[in-house]
């Protein structure tokens, strides 16, 4: 032992809350795409259901695709606030988005279909033996 050692400082690392941290920080700080929107997506036995939260936006601000096997939803909106020299909080997103997911099983892409209403995106996805491509239309 040296004359001095400085002292040394343990703490318990807790990999559960590093990823609860992570997670809140994604999910207000905008990345490379701009912001994300919320999205629930879920199985039926007939069906992959996805709901995603877009309030504020309409259906010619936003696309969905499905290739390989994977639904795409981006979209922008548009900043409608006032202009102001200062702002006191900003935590809605702005800009462009997009979010894609791998369904396993696969679709029958001409029956998809997708509905917005009240601010909430329903994209559902109807299961099949068959392999397409497609792009959807916001109804």
């Amino acid at each position: 032992m040296k004359w001095y050692d400085p002292p040394v400082a343990f703490a318990r690392w807790d990999p559960i809350r590093d990823l609860l941290i992570h997670q809140r920080l994604d999910r207000f700080a905008p990345d490379t795409a701009g912001w994300k929107p919320p999205v629930d997506l879920f199985e039926t036995a007939e069906a992959y259901i996805v709901n995603a939260e877009l309030p504020g936006l309409t259906r010619d601000d936003l696309r969905i695709d499905f290739h390989d096997s994977r639904l795409t939803i981006s979209g922008i909106r548009r900043d409608v606030g006032a202009a102001c020299e200062h702002y006191h909080r900003l935590e809605r997103g702005h800009g462009s988005f997009s979010r894609t997911f791998q369904l396993p099983h696969p679709i029958e892409a001409e029956a998809i279909v997708a509905d917005l209403r009240d601010g909430v995106l329903r994209v559902t996805c109807p299961k099949t033996t068959d392999v397409e491509q497609r792009r959807i239309f916001v109804t």
